[in-house]
């Protein structure tokens, strides 16, 4: 049974290269149900068990699942299903082993990843989880979660995105996305939790909480906020940073402490001869 449902897959296979020779724009969207009613299709080298009482699919070996222009690659690869209404309907995929899940415009690197069908969220842990959305490139040490329909992703545990010219640290960051009439995504906003650090060529920031907006370069934040540049240090309770421009403003605390704005300015040494 298990070479007649490889064989199966394989020749369904064809037909899914043929649909994504045409990349039209498409999320990290591997349901199987909405309005579209494309079927997911299961691919594995070493053969599908079919558990009818616990009603999954298990492919191992280099697995594969393809809905559309998705593509989820791993070791092994789990997809429970459900009847509904006589149609067979895919509520849960678990990846795991040298995850990784393709879409024209993103992709998500990790060891093991929990898709939840129903609430259209995807859970990725492990080492080396990464995410790649255009020039942004998000990791994180705990997990990383994409959120479908809220377009989000979140960073769990020593979390970084990095851009080309500035990156950003935190223990948890939260990711905001959005699209271009092309369908090419890229992060709109990122709000930064706690141990938050932005590195430029020019600047270092740290505090406790932050907003960046990046179609602005405008990165907001609050706490215990430190400004470095070369030897000059600038402390303050709120910054609003201007990441294009290097302009940078602090504010005084607001919490009746009569806290100031510091500023501590080092001139710079004389070359030696």
């Amino acid at each position: 049974m298990n070479r007649q449902i490889v064989r199966a897959g394989i020749l369904g296979l064809f037909t899914v290269l043929a649909l994504i020779t045409d990349l039209r724009a498409q999320s990290l969207d591997i349901t199987s149900g909405g309005s579209d009613g494309e079927p997911i299709e299961i691919l594995a080298d070493d053969g599908i068990e079919w558990h009818q009482e616990s009603m999954v699919f298990i492919a191992r070996g280099n697995a594969r699942a393809i809905k559309g222009t998705v593509t989820v690659d791993s070791d092994l690869l789990r997809a429970y299903y459900r009847e509904v209404n006589g149609n067979t309907e895919i509520w849960l995929m678990k990846a795991e082993g040298n995850v990784e899940i393709r879409s024209p415009t993103e992709t998500i690197y990790g060891d093991v990843a929990t898709y939840d069908v129903v609430n259209g969220v995807l859970v990725v842990t492990g080492e080396n989880i990464r995410f790649v959305a255009g020039d942004d490139v998000i990791t994180a040490e705990d997990q990383l979660e994409y959120w479908e329909l809220k377009q989000m992703a979140v960073a769990r545990g020593d979390a970084v995105i990095k851009r080309p010219d500035k990156t950003l640290y935190a223990d948890v960051l939260a990711a905001h996305f959005s699209r271009d009439d092309e369908g090419s995504t890229s992060v709109h906003r990122v709000d930064a939790y706690d141990e938050v650090k932005i590195v430029t060529v020019t600047d270092t920031v740290t505090s406790d909480r932050g907003v960046y907006i990046v179609d602005t370069g405008i990165a907001t934040l609050t706490g215990t906020v430190e400004l470095l540049r070369g030897t000059n240090k600038l402390n303050g309770c709120k910054a609003v940073v201007d990441l294009n421009t290097g302009i940078s403003k602090l504010f005084a605390c607001e919490d009746g402490s009569g806290t100031r704005v510091q500023g501590t300015f080092q001139p710079e040494a004389a070359p030696t001869e």
